[in-house]
């Protein structure tokens, strides 16, 4: 009898990767989402890349409320909690990050869990100002640094509770840090990290800031969240996941090579740091990436090299590959 594991989040980009993923591993998959409704775009968009039947099943639960959790993951062996806030900024972000993330594991310890994946990000382990070492597993972001975005301290504060949880309990927790998330989309809704290519390909911003992007492919992903989940060494353990940093302009010529005339809106010219800057000040959105203006950030992804096989695809070709998913869905 197959193992069923539960993935959080089931209409998220990453989540539909990871469904998946386990579905061609040979898993029953039990997905939450926030309203049944949902079902149905999930089914069309995880079947577009694998054959569905009776191993995918859902249940309704928000981060939000209590109600759904213990009937979700009920029977469960293995838990991905993939789900995140919906909004980006906001006092709220924090506390339904924390609350949901706490919910989903208390759920998973009455039950007996056998192991929690919990997908975090990159943005839990940037100490500001940086080590003069690469950044690893053993570093974190200060939740209390001035001028800290909404979504960055919910990442930490969320990844904070679920080890402070866990430790000491007989299910084993596993954390994974991703960069930007990009990668061919299953659908055109709730694409996160994804919408900053979108956005090129549309022309915006019309000119490209000296911002870079540490990019994780979804597909290599999916894949480490279902390799973390059985790998014995990985109990315990938080893993950075992240293949090579790609500057703005650099994302820009991956899709001209790629899509050629399609890519027609892309811009090539370059914003002065100033510009940049001027617009940070009344889009909350560019504000939030100033700290990362005109400089790379350096993480070590050894550890999860070593124990889950990490071997990421190069980044031009994530980007070239989520330009070409875009167009084939009519999202641009």
């Amino acid at each position: 009898m197959a193992d069923t594991v539960l993935v959080t989040g089931g209409t998220g980009f990453v989540a539909g990767w990871v469904i998946v993923e386990l579905l061609r591993q040979g898993y029953v998959v039990r997905t939450s989402v926030r309203h049944l409704g949902r079902a149905g775009q999930v089914r069309a968009a995880v079947g577009s890349q694998t054959d569905l039947d009776a191993r995918l099943s859902f249940v309704e639960a928000d981060l939000d409320a209590d109600a759904g959790w213990d009937d979700a993951v009920r029977g469960c062996t293995f838990v991905q909690h993939i789900a995140s806030p919906l909004s980006a900024e906001g006092p709220e972000v924090v506390d339904q990050a924390v609350g949901g993330t706490r919910r989903l594991l208390n759920a998973a310890l009455n039950a007996g869990v056998k192991r929690v994946v919990l997908t975090s990000s990159t943005a839990a382990c940037t100490p500001n100002p940086p080590p003069e070492r690469p950044i690893d597993e053993r570093d974190w972001t200060d939740p209390d640094e001035s001028g800290l975005s909404d979504y960055r301290r919910s990442k930490v504060l969320a990844e904070r509770a679920a080890w402070d949880l866990m430790a000491g309990q007989a299910t084993e927790l596993v954390t994974l840090l991703p960069g930007a998330i990009f990668g061919p989309v299953l659908s055109a809704e709730r694409l996160g990290s994804v919408a900053f290519i979108q956005r090129l390909l549309r022309g915006i911003p019309p000119a490209l800031p000296r911002l870079a992007f540490n990019v994780t492919d979804v597909r290599d992903l999916a894949a480490l969240h279902v390799a973390a989940m059985t790998a014995p060494d990985a109990a315990g353990q938080r893993f950075i996941v992240l293949g090579e940093a790609l500057w703005y302009a650099e994302m820009a010529l991956a899709l001209k090579d790629r899509l050629g005339a399609r890519a027609s809106k892309v811009p090539l010219t370059n914003m002065p740091d100033l510009m940049f800057k001027v617009l940070a000040a009344v889009q909350p959105q560019m504000k939030a990436l100033l700290p990362l203006l005109g400089r790379t950030t350096v993480f070590s992804t050894e550890r999860a090299r070593v124990v889950l096989g990490y071997a990421p695809r190069p980044s031009a070709q994530t980007v070239a590959d989520t330009g070409e998913s875009l167009m084939a869905l009519g999202a641009v």
